[in-house]
């Protein structure tokens, strides 16, 4: 690349020949000129030997779950592109918000970025009210990388075969169907609450203090009803133990097939589906942003990490920058909303 001040030089020596004398008569559009293109000239140069040292990559849940997988996974396809080590930081606590706010107020310059979770930047405002951060203003997003949804399955004496089946019979006895979900604000709760919206049903919610216990309880029979991200109750659907009858994404996920989609039970536009992506602090220089959109697509393309995330109940699903800037903002009013309407309380 051309020296900048070179280039600067050339662009004020022509300027005035193109622009009335009055322009220049106290020197403020030159200062302003020469501040905007050294600015453009400087993100460039920046993008070009981004990154020169590690990166950080602050994950809100404890090693060992969905979300530290997926940073995990991504995060070392992106240390062999970028040439840099992308270090997973594992920030637990307060549903993933202390992680987004360690980011939300970090420097915005290319070397801190958060796992971007529907929790912490959709669900959470809504739950908390107030929170240290605000999802849209404090946050640069990068890319979406994996969908997450929830399966709605029941135990194998149940006479539901269908999510048809289950909508008859909470019509027919308002109130007495028990369904377990990982726990209050969990997108397995919030899918149940935006069913019985959609449906105009009314269910008996049973929020457990997470996953695994509410599994046990509806494999034993203690509940009837299951619903919880798709990882968790997929293993148990193939083995018999339990009986898939719908996943809450938009069509069916290709981690179970032979499940129907519950908007194909005649619920067309219901979708209640998690999702993880990479966000930058705001205001990171726009070339850093699409350099790290760049190396995301690019990892998210190689068939092996595509393999390890299905393997582990995730569905790939790539949005680039802008893409995934309007799904955080159409989430955020979505469940804001519902959460509004059906007076759900974080514990």
């Amino acid at each position: 690349m051309a020296n900048p001040a070179m280039k600067l030089s050339a662009c004020i020596r022509v300027y005035p020949r193109l622009k009335p004398r009055w322009a220049f008569n106290n020197g403020y559009l030159m200062k302003t000129f020469a501040i905007l293109f050294l600015a453009v000239v400087s993100g460039a140069v920046a993008a070009e030997t981004y990154p020169t040292k590690p990166i950080r990559f602050v994950v809100g849940f404890a090693a060992g779950g969905a979300n530290d997988l997926v940073a995990r996974i991504v995060g070392a396809r992106l240390s062999s592109r970028l040439g840099q080590q992308v270090v997973v930081d594992n920030r637990a606590g307060a549903g993933g918000n202390i992680a987004h706010d360690i980011v939300a107020k970090a420097a915005p310059d290319g070397y801190t970025m958060v796992l971007a979770s529907v929790a912490s930047m959709a669900m959470s405002p809504g739950l908390h009210g107030k929170l240290p951060f605000d999802p849209v203003r404090d946050f640069a997003p990068v890319a979406q990388l994996v969908d997450v949804c929830a399966l709605l399955s029941v135990h194998l004496a149940s006479p539901t075969k269908s999510v048809k089946d289950m909508v008859a019979r909470a019509r027919q006895a308002p109130g007495t169907l028990n369904v377990a979900n990982p726990g209050t604000g969990s997108i397995g709760h919030l899918a149940v609450e935006l069913f019985q919206h959609t449906a105009g049903i009314r269910v008996q919610s049973v929020p457990y203090k997470g996953g695994g216990p509410a599994v046990i309880d509806a494999i034993s029979g203690q509940v009837e009803f299951l619903i919880g991200i798709i990882s968790t109750g997929a293993v148990h659907v193939r083995s018999g133990k339990l009986r898939g009858l719908g996943v809450t994404s938009a069509k069916r996920s290709p981690i179970l097939p032979d499940v129907p989609a519950i908007a194909e039970a005649g619920y067309p536009g219901y979708e209640a589906s998690g999702w993880l992506g990479i966000a930058f602090p705001a205001k990171t220089p726009a070339p850093l942003v699409a350099r790290m959109q760049q190396e995301a697509m690019a990892a998210m393309a190689v068939a092996d990490v595509r393999e390890q995330l299905q393997n582990a109940g995730l569905d790939p699903a790539f949005k680039d920058s802008a893409a995934f800037a309007a799904h955080i903002k159409a989430e955020l009013a979505k469940w804001t909303q519902l959460i509004k309407q059906a007076n759900i309380k974080a514990n």
